[in-house]
């Protein structure tokens, strides 16, 4: 199954889903598969240095395997019982945007299908594939800030694979300062 996990910067969906992640890996008891950490963020600079050293030492104790991923999501392979944890939409978008390997070169209309060909179809393939697969997005829709025009292009497109992805998840939890309120499904980390 698929489950979508946003929040704003600082608002503990990062926690609450990788908790989450090893709770369905438990639920499948002995017949689980491994636990993967899909890591996304390409490290441009120290402050990116820094917060992947951050999210390596939060989830260093937890059983994850990290794959490195900063474009073609199709790579990933998982097997039936294995659990993912894809950190996050947010980067991988802008990496497929402007990382010269990235696949999402065009705007408008071409650049949607591109995002449903490179970033949607493997993403529900992934789901398919494995036994559980747990997507992290930002949420940066809110702030009223009008940014400029190649910034905006990134944010509709993140909303449109946030909607695309919210609509084929099984549940859809948002963390807003460390408190999961659902918007679809139920509430996971209670009912495991």
């Amino acid at each position: 199954m698929l489950y979508l996990v946003t929040g704003g910067s600082g608002s503990g969906k990062s926690e609450y889903a990788e908790n989450l992640a090893v709770r369905l890996r438990e639920r499948l008891g002995s017949e689980a598969g491994r636990l993967y950490y899909v890591a996304t963020m390409y490290s441009y600079d120290k402050e990116c240095d820094e917060r992947i050293a951050r999210h390596r030492l939060m989830r260093r104790d937890k059983g994850f395997s990290t794959i490195e991923c900063y474009c073609d999501i199709s790579r990933v392979r998982a097997g039936r019982k294995d659990v993912l944890l894809l950190e996050c939409m947010s980067n991988l978008l802008a990496n497929e945007m402007y990382l010269p390997e990235g696949g999402i070169k065009d705007r408008g209309d071409k650049a949607e299908e591109q995002l449903e060909e490179i970033v949607m179809k493997p993403l529900l393939e992934l789901a398919k594939q494995a036994g559980e697969l747990v997507v992290v997005t930002n949420e940066v829709f809110s702030d009223g800030v009008r940014y400029d025009p190649e910034s905006e292009k990134y944010r509709a497109l993140l909303g449109k694979v946030n909607a695309m992805l919210a609509a084929q998840a099984a549940a859809v939890t948002e963390a807003v300062f460390t408190i999961p309120v659902v918007h679809k499904g139920e509430e996971l980390l209670c009912g495991l």
